[in-house]
């Protein structure tokens, strides 16, 4: 008997409390989405994909996200914004990856475009030629055509677009002295 109450007593103690999913599925919705969210936020898409893998109910994620959007906790216009920034500043990458990116990330359409079109095109070819100095200065020594191949690769693999990655390239060279005369731009 002394043995059943300890055992019971162990289980309903503190650390027993702490280990006990919450009851309902709002609750368990709730906690799951405050957990991600303290991590880093999240899109509504990103939270509903992580409640239906955890068997909650769609109608009870539908309210649960409803809610927190209401309240200022989902908000997939300044998540949109802020990855924009973010990405574009830290990475360097340019609007049709951070479209991509925020795609996958269930961001909708419209809300893509707003958060894109905070990006100006001045401001993109500024930071592709940014990209290009820097790298630039590995590719020293290479012939011109490897220089090319890398220094437009490496905007391409950032999203941005060919005629632009290789007007900048092309700039970047001429600065150095190379001859570029005969890299015609694409479509001549």
């Amino acid at each position: 008997m002394r043995e059943q109450e300890g055992g019971g007593g162990r289980r309903g103690g503190r650390e027993g409390r702490q280990e006990l999913p919450p009851q309902s599925p709002e609750e368990q919705a709730r906690a799951i989405c405050l957990r991600l969210l303290t991590g880093s936020p999240r899109t509504r898409r990103q939270l509903a994909d992580a409640l239906h893998k955890r068997g909650i109910p769609e109608e009870v994620s539908q309210e649960v996200l409803s809610r927190y959007e209401e309240v200022g906790l989902i908000d997939d216009a300044a998540f949109a914004g802020a990855w924009v920034e973010s990405r574009h500043r830290g990475r360097g990458l340019a609007r049709r990856a951070l479209a991509q990116e925020l795609r996958t990330k269930g961001v909708h359409a419209t809300l893509v475009e707003e958060a894109l079109g905070r990006l100006d095109s001045d401001q993109e070819e500024q930071t592709a030629r940014e990209l290009v100095e820097r790298k630039l200065r590995s590719t020293r020594g290479l012939e011109r055509d490897k220089r090319i191949r890398r220094l437009a690769g490496m905007l391409a693999r950032k999203g941005y677009p060919e005629g632009m990655a290789l007007g900048v390239v092309r700039r970047a060279l001429e600065a150095e002295g190379e001859e570029t005369d005969d890299l015609g731009c694409p479509g001549e």
